[in-house]
């Protein structure tokens, strides 16, 4: 794992695997820079330096106290910079939130853009929020991720208990302290679409069939960006690239390679 500086003052880590363009993957809450791509990474190594970059709290990130998004964003850009040449940047969640001002801030550094389903800020309301706060004052780490997915997102009950039996669950539980400070740095962010209406990088906006479409600002985003496509992912919520990794590849890859040449477009297609 690589540790570099970053302009806030803080360290931010990540790890390089693959070979290739660089694509750069920024992680959700209730998961790192392991558990979110685990599914997806290796088939996305082949085609590309895979770099993954840990959010505070997780790998040899700092884990800060009352950062804002800005703050992570920033740490997103040290790890472009540290690239040495424009990447593919990919953002889950709160991840897409950090990955998108970051391209808009150092769009020369970015290629192309793929978000799926950022949150709006206003998703977790006050009594909620005052409810994880309670949990998190008690340590009480895994119902305050249950919780989360079933009050806030409102996760089917089946669907909820299916990932909490499943080992897909001790890793969520071991990020909630990590995910707290990004439930509160999201809550505190001023989100506004129009500010991103001048960035001309190519973004792809994924989003889940089966997810509540107003809770995230696909919608918002695809009315402003100058160049911008939504991809709805069948029967996928808001864990795509865990509950549907080949398709979620499949869609991540042919925007990509879109402008890329036809002969080299149909061998990843086959690939796929």
């Amino acid at each position: 794992m690589l540790v570099i500086p970053t302009a806030t003052g803080s360290k931010v880590s990540y790890t390089v695997e693959g070979s290739g363009p660089p694509l750069l993957l920024v992680h959700g809450a209730f998961s790192d820079h392991d558990s979110n791509w685990a599914r997806v990474a290796p088939e996305l190594r082949r085609y590309a330096s895979v770099h993954a970059v840990a959010r505070r709290g997780r790998g040899a990130t700092e884990a800060t106290l009352g950062h804002s998004l800005a703050d992570e964003a920033q740490d997103v850009l040290a790890v472009i910079r540290a690239a040495g040449e424009p990447v593919a940047l990919v953002g889950h969640s709160y991840g897409a939130h950090c990955a998108l001002v970051a391209a808009a801030r150092e769009p020369h550094r970015v290629t192309k853009l793929v978000l799926y389903e950022p949150a709006w800020p206003h998703l977790i309301q006050p009594d909620a929020f005052a409810a994880l706060e309670a949990l998190a004052g008690a340590g009480a780490w895994d119902q305050l991720a249950y919780a989360f997915f079933a009050n806030v997102l409102h996760v089917p009950s089946e669907d909820l208990d299916a990932v909490r039996a499943s080992d897909d669950w001790p890793p969520i539980v071991a990020d909630a302290r990590a995910s707290l400070e990004d439930l509160r740095a999201l809550g505190a962010y001023d989100f506004d679409a129009a500010r991103f209406g001048n960035l001309r990088v190519p973004v792809l906006l994924q989003v889940g069939s089966e997810s509540p479409r107003e809770f995230y600002v696909t919608d918002a985003l695809a009315a402003v960006l100058p160049d911008a496509r939504v991809e709805t992912l069948a029967g996928q919520a808001h864990e795509g690239m865990t509950t549907a990794p080949a398709e979620y590849v499949a869609s991540v890859l042919r925007f990509l390679h879109a402008d890329t040449p036809a002969a080299v477009t149909a061998t990843v297609a086959t690939r796929s």
